[in-house]
Formats: structure tokens, sequence, C-alpha cells
């Protein structure tokens, strides 16, 4: 039996909920014959049980069946999952595992088995969960094939907030799959809430939720309110006690392209923060954000810095280059502003 990715012309059909509050771009005529085309690309081939298919040509592969490279633990640090037999697989007690680069808008297509033989009952039953906003939103993934447990707690319900439209569950031991279409929440500059965060699921090829809307971060018990974040933040899957098994993941980011995120390591990002520089316009302060991201404040701006790579951060609203260089006792940032990186300010502090 096949367990392919879904057409996609369902999957643009889905995302039409998502944009439908949308207006056609009034930069173009109807039919503007100067428009240009969409971008070609070379569409995904479908899954077997015996086989994984392959991703989408534009599609960022997160999981290939070879590696961990691209999966840390939520600290940063190396997970301590493991590959078998061409799948990524949950050790128990070890924790969640998340992606190292971070996502906005995104269509993500996950492939999951549930352990045999199987043990344990509702929620103890081959329990994970995929989720985004880096621990926040979770899709929960369940053996629900003939296991009874509460609605919200079902395979491919939003966590506490929606069962799915129906229980599309294969029997454990088989390849199922999650085509998600994740809308993220928007916050401003103040932290208050714009836009809650949206998804659409497919579970096995059938539409199991339809465009909800998320009332905050899913939890266990209650319902948490929604706290700024930004917009683009790693995937993760939870260790909930089962050896649950991932393989073929792979995401196409959605909405205008931007250059590649990563979220480094808590202790990576903390070791960056200080005071660099002396006198009042050749200095920079790096702050720790409430959001996680690192801050800079440097001739009376308030930057958000988004990691390129460990060394490597970017800022959106200027363009802001910025680098950090350990040197034996001293930690050099290396400022660029609008021009190459040829000649950057170069700015010192003492290592901690």
């Amino acid at each position: 039996m096949k367990t392919s990715p879904i057409s996609l012309s369902l999957l643009v059909a889905a995302s039409t909920a998502l944009t439908s509050f949308a207006a056609p771009d009034p930069n173009w005529l109807g039919h503007d014959r100067q428009r240009p085309l969409p971008p070609v690309i070379t569409p995904g081939t479908p899954s077997t049980q015996e086989k994984p298919g392959r991703a989408p040509s534009d599609a960022t592969v997160l999981f290939d069946g070879t590696n961990t490279s691209g999966w840390v633990a939520m600290d940063g640090s190396p997970t301590k999952w493991i590959v078998r037999d061409g799948a990524l697989e949950c050790v128990p007690g070890s924790g969640y595992v998340r992606t190292l680069q971070s996502f906005g808008d995104c269509q993500l297509h996950v492939e999951w088995a549930a352990p045999t033989p199987v043990q344990g009952n509702s929620q103890g039953r081959g329990n994970s969960g995929v989720f985004f906003g880096l621990g926040r939103y979770e899709v929960q993934v369940l053996d629900s094939y003939q296991n009874k447990t509460y609605a919200d707690g079902s395979a491919a319900s939003v966590y506490n907030q929606y069962p799915p439209l129906v229980n599309a569950s294969l029997p454990p031991g088989q390849w199922q799959t999650y085509d998600i279409i994740w809308t993220a929440p928007r916050f401003d500059d103040e932290g208050k809430l714009v836009s809650k965060a949206r998804l659409t699921v497919f579970h096995n090829g059938v539409l199991v939720q339809n465009d909800v809307e998320l009332t905050g971060p899913t939890a266990w018990i209650g319902r948490a309110p929604y706290s700024a974040h930004p917009t683009r933040l790693p995937i993760a899957f939870q260790d909930h006690g089962n050896p649950v098994r991932y393989r073929n993941v792979w995401v196409r980011e959605l909405g205008n392209p931007r250059k590649v995120e990563i979220y480094p390591a808590d202790a990576l990002l903390e070791s960056y923060v200080g005071s660099y520089g002396q006198g009042q316009w050749n200095t920079a302060v790096i702050t720790r954000r409430p959001d996680g991201l690192l801050g800079m404040k440097m001739a009376g701006a308030d930057l958000v810095l988004h990691a390129e790579s460990n060394t490597k951060f970017y800022a959106l609203t200027t363009d802001v280059q910025v680098e950090f260089v350990k040197s034996g006792a001293t930690t050099k940032l290396l400022v660029t502003v609008g021009e190459d990186s040829e000649h950057p300010m170069t700015l010192e502090r003492a290592n901690r």
C-alpha cells in the first residue's frame, strides 16, 4: 500500500483557505503578459511502505534516512535520537529533537510509524508529536488504530484544541504521512498578537484539519495564551517515552524567500552577549532577547539579529550583517552596513 505525499493540487486547494483574504496583486493587470511565470520545479515521488519517496526539487530535506546532521536537542546540544534502518528513531528519555534550521509559514511532509509490538494504551501507545514554533504548537502523533483516547489527543489532532475530522490511522508498524500547512502567528513590535496561528493537516491523504485557528500554544492541561516569539523557529518531534520512527521529512517554506536562518545552541548565543568596542559610535551591545534571539544596540538603533550560521548574523530592517570571531582572550564583532564585507567595523570584547 502506498503512503504517498498528497498531490500538489490538493495542497494548493488546502492553502487557498489560508490566503482567501488576500486580493490579487494590484501591480499587475489581469492576464498581464509581463508578469513573471511561476518557477518550475520537479514534483516529488510517492513513498511505499518499503521505500520512502523523493521530495520536490524546491524542498529542504530535513531527514533523508542517513544521519542527524540537521537535528539537535532543544537547547542546541547533540541529539540522542538515533538513525536505525533509514529512520530517525526516538530514544525514550532523551528529550525532544528539533531542526537546527528555523522555518515560518511552510508545507511540511512527515512520515512516521508507531512501534511494534504494541505496548500500552490510550496516550501511552505510540505517542509523539510534530511541533512548530520551537515546541509551542503540536500536531499529535499517536497510535490511534483501534486505540481509544480523548478526541483532542488522538492522531492528527491539534493537541487539546481540535480533534481530527476523521480517524485515518493505519495499523502500528506501517508508515503514515502527515502533510501540514502551517501559518505562524504574527506579533507587532510591542509583542501584541496581530494574527493567530493556523493549521491544515492531511493524514494519509485525508483532510483532517481544515485551516483551524489555534487559541494559543498547545498544552496538556489548560489553554495557554499567546506570547510573542519570532515568526521563524525550529520544527520539533516529541519524546513521549515511545520509540516512534520518522522518515522522509521535508519542508517547503512559503512566502517571500529569505536567507536561511538557524537557531544556534543556547550556550553559544549566551557567549556572544556583552559590550563591544569603545566610544560613542564605535560601540555595540549584544543582548539575549526574551524571544531567544540576539539583539544589538548600535548607533542609537535596536536591531534583532537572525543567525545565518553559528557565527554570522543579519538584521531584517536594515542591511546590517555581523560576524562573531573568537580569538584567544577576546571576541571580535565584525559589522558591515550596506557594504561588502572586505572592510568591516571591528569591535572587541574580552571573553568572560
